[in-house]
């Protein structure tokens, strides 16, 4: 017998994890364990149940909730790593915010991976957050902005609030909240603060492109340069991921591959900047005196290395995100919901004034 389609205004079951299981052909535990992000499942088996639960649309149901006492004072943030200190600093924010608050703070990590990062956000959903909070550098494609729209749009229907931390707008039909810092200002001014003291030959480590952080920083290095007249040379850009090693590899390649061909080094952040300041002294070059270097992010490292900065407000990002959504919950308008905070430099010991007879090399 054909199964009777069921209108809107009749109303549907809700869909239960069983649904989800018996639609991916898998266990009921196995759907369980992937959702809480805490099974090592076969890919293919994640992706069944993920598709699963977006073609089902599945969410834990509030009323049942309700019914057994629960109540919704959580407030998540999900991540790509614990262990990077910007992230750290940033769900420091949101955790005390949330605590000022009187909610709990759940945190998620996704490694950067969009299955895990789906995975987690459903988790949330179930868990009836008030807010989530996405945090990270990404790639702005069609294909990010569609999952951040969907993530956005099945979050509001549960009665919850997307909040993108540090990442670009999806447009004005897409309710997410933003809240974002100004990469392209403070890199502009930490090179405009390079140039200001005789520097032109500035190498900028960590250039990543279709990425939204070192894509802004970049941008702001290369309006500093045409401000000052001084001519963009594509080779004093090096492509490099934003950590430690990474850092200390490319003044290793720069160096190994010829005479040193810069005054100064713009760090994409204080992490490569650690690992550059590691291989110019191996290879017997002082900081200042030799080569001057910036950073970006004004993390503990950078004041260990005494190293001059751009100061980024990382747990007030977070603070400020859990603020947006909780008051754009409570009055639902008057919020602004792209807020865009400023940086600024931190000047410490790690440039020199370059004399005039050696501004070039």
């Amino acid at each position: 017998m054909a199964r009777r389609a069921v209108s809107d205004d009749e109303g549907r079951r809700p869909t239960t994890i069983r649904d989800v299981a018996a639609h991916a052909g898998v266990s009921v535990a196995t759907v369980s364990r992937i959702l809480s992000g805490t099974y090592p499942s076969a890919p293919a088996t994640r992706s069944k149940v993920m598709r699963a639960v977006r073609e089902l649309d599945y969410v834990a149901n509030a009323n049942a909730r309700g019914l057994a006492g629960a109540s919704s004072r959580s407030v998540a943030i999900i991540v790509n790593s614990v262990v990077s200190p910007h992230y750290a600093h940033v769900a420091q924010g949101v955790q005390a915010q949330a605590a000022l608050e009187g909610k709990l703070c759940i945190v998620g990590t996704t490694g950067g991976d969009p299955e895990r990062e789906l995975a987690t956000v459903q988790l949330m959903r179930q868990e009836q957050a008030e807010c989530v909070i996405l945090v990270g550098n990404v790639v702005n494609d069609d294909a990010y902005r569609e999952r951040m729209a969907e993530y956005a749009r099945a979050l509001a229907l549960a009665g919850s609030q997307l909040v993108l931390c540090g990442r670009p707008a999806l447009g004005p039909d897409v309710p997410a909240l933003v809240i974002e810092y100004d990469n392209t200002g403070g890199a502009h001014a930490i090179t405009s603060h390079l140039l200001s003291v005789g520097h032109r030959r500035i190498l900028f480590l960590g250039r990543r492109e279709g990425y939204t952080t070192p894509d802004s920083r970049i941008a702001g290095y290369r309006k500093a340069l045409a401000d000052f007249h001084v001519p963009y040379d594509p080779g004093l850009e090096m492509d490099g991921t934003m950590e430690r090693h990474e850092g200390y590899r490319m003044i290793r390649e720069r160096l190994d591959a010829g005479p040193r061909d810069f005054t100064a080094v713009f760090a994409g952040n204080d992490l490569i900047a650690a690992g550059a300041r590691q291989a110019l002294r191996e290879h017997g070059l002082r900081i200042p005196d030799d080569v001057s270097m910036v950073g970006f992010d004004d993390l503990p490292t950078a004041a260990d290395i005494d190293l001059t900065t751009v100061h980024v407000p990382h747990e007030e990002l977070g603070r400020t995100a859990v603020r947006m959504a909780l008051e754009h919950k409570r009055t639902k308008s008057g919020v602004a919901d792209h807020v865009m905070l400023g940086t600024h430099i931190v000047v410490r010991a790690t440039v020199r004034p370059l004399p005039a007879e050696d501004t070039s090399l």
